[in-house]
C-alpha cells in the first residue's frame, strides 16, 4: 500500500486475517477476537483488494471466501512496518532529571485542586507517569488519608505490611526504614515479584531535626551507567540475582536483574536495594564483573548531582513509581516526633485511568 505521505506498507495475508474489523471476527462491544489464530487457515491467501465509496480498504480471503473491510486511517495507526508497538513503560517516553532540573523547587500539586478537578488529576498522572513523581500539598493530615488518595487514582496493592503501614520509630524493628538511621537510594521490595510499582507516602507529622527525603531517577541514573561502561550495564541486565526478605511471618525471595530492559533494549525497570540482596550466587568467571558493575552501579546512583533533597511536610503526600525512582532519607534526631503513613499502588490502575480520562479530552 503508498500512503498518501509516500509512505509504503506491505502487510501479510495472515496479519490482515488476524485484525479483521469485522463483526463475525470481533465483538462489538469489547472489540475481542472471536476466534484464535488456529482457526486461519495455512493456506489463506488474498484473492482480490478494492475500495468501497467510503475510501475503505476491502480484502477478500480465500478459500474461506471472507471479506475483511478496513478503514485506510485505522490501517495507516496500525500497520506494523511504519509504526511502534505501545509503550508507557521504557525510559524512552519519560523526561529523565536530575539535581539541577528542579532549581526552581520540587513542583507540588494542591490536594484540592487534584481532588475537585479531572484536571488535577490529570497533573499528578501525567506527572507520575513523564517524571516518575509527583507531590500532592495540603492534604488532610488525618490517619488513612493516603489510601483515599489511592482510591481517586487506582487500587491498593496490599501486602504483608498491610494496606497500610507506619514509618516511625520503633523498638526491634523488622525493617531499617522504621529507625531513625538514614536510608541510602533504593527501590522498596525487590524481594516481590511482581514488585509493587508505585509507592505513596504521607506526613502526618515532623518535629524532628533532619529526615529529608531524597529522590533520584534510577532511568536517568542507568542512562549514565550505560554512558560510561556499557559493559558494566550489560552485566546488570544479563545477571539475575536473589534478593530476599524474611522475618517471623514472612519468607519472600525473588530472582530479577539489577537493570530490565525491553525487546528494543530500552530500561523498563531498575532496583537497588543493598538491604535486601540475598547471597550473590554467580558463575566463579562472572563474580568478578559482577562486583564492578555492582559498585559502579552504586556509586552513580549515590551521585550528588543525581540527587533531589527536600523535606516532606505534614500534609504532604509523595508518589512515585517504584520500577523507576529510588528514595531515600537522612538520618534525623530522636527528640520530636516523625510519622509518615504508606501504601502501594500498581501503575496498570495509574496508567489505565490516564488513558480514560485523556480519551474524554
Amino acid at each position: 500500500m503508498v500512503w498518501q505521505d509516500g509512505k509504503q506498507s506491505q502487510l501479510f495475508s495472515h496479519w490482515l486475517r488476524d485484525h479483521c474489523q469485522m463483526p463475525v471476527s470481533r465483538n462489538e462491544n469489547n472489540g475481542q477476537r472471536l476466534f484464535s489464530i488456529i482457526d486461519i487457515r495455512k493456506d489463506l491467501y488474498i484473492e482480490e483488494v478494492t475500495q468501497d465509496s467510503e475510501g475503505n480498504v476491502c480484502i477478500l480471503f480465500q478459500p474461506e471466501n471472507h471479506l475483511s473491510v478496513f478503514s485506510q486511517d485505522w490501517l495507516r495507526k496500525n500497520c506494523y512496518d511504519l509504526n511502534n508497538h505501545f509503550d508507557d513503560r521504557s525510559e524512552k517516553n519519560k523526561k529523565l532529571w536530575q539535581k539541577n532540573t528542579f532549581n526552581d523547587g520540587v513542583p507540588k500539586i494542591s490536594y484540592n485542586y487534584f481532588h475537585q478537578n479531572i484536571e488535577g488529576k490529570l497533573q499528578v498522572l501525567c506527572s507520575i507517569r513523564d517524571m516518575g513523581f509527583c507531590i500532592i500539598k495540603d492534604a488532610p493530615t488525618k490517619e488513612g488519608q493516603v489510601l483515599a488518595v489511592i482510591k481517586e487514582l487506582g487500587f491498593t496493592r496490599e501486602t504483608n505490611y498491610g494496606k497500610l503501614f507506619e514509618v516511625r520509630t520503633e523498638v526491634n524493628p523488622n525493617n531499617l526504614a522504621y529507625t531513625n538511621m538514614g536510608l541510602g537510594s533504593h527501590t522498596d521490595n525487590p524481594y516481590r515479584d511482581p514488585v509493587p510499582t508505585v509507592q505513596l507516602l504521607h506526613c502526618l507529622e515532623s518535629s524532628t531535626e533532619g529526615g529529608d527525603s531524597v529522590l533520584v531517577d534510577g532511568f536517568n541514573a542507568a542512562k549514565i551507567l550505560r554512558q560510561e561502561s556499557s559493559d558494566n550495564f550489560l552485566t546488570l541486565t544479563k545477571n539475575w540475582i536473589n534478593f530476599r526478605f524474611k522475618d517471623e511471618e514472612t519468607d519472600l525471595r525473588s530472582r530479577v536483574p539489577m537493570i530490565e530492559v525491553n525487546d528494543n533494549n530500552e530500561v523498563i525497570k531498575v532496583r537497588y536495594n543493598n538491604r535486601s540482596i540475598d547471597t550473590i550466587n554467580l558463575p566463579a568467571v562472572k563474580i568478578r564483573s559482577f562486583y564492578s558493575a555492582y559498585r559502579h552501579w552504586g556509586e552513580v546512583i549515590e551521585r550528588d548531582q543525581l540527587k533531589i533533597t527536600f523535606q516532606l511536610l505534614p500534609g504532604e503526600i509523595i508518589l512515585f513509581d517504584n520500577t523507576r525512582v529510588m528514595h531515600a532519607r537522612t538520618a534525623f534526631s530522636k527528640k520530636g516526633k516523625r510519622h509518615l503513613q504508606g501504601a502501594y499502588a500498581d501503575l496498570d490502575g495509574l496508567y489505565s485511568l490516564l488513558n480514560i480520562l485523556q480519551s474524554k479530552q
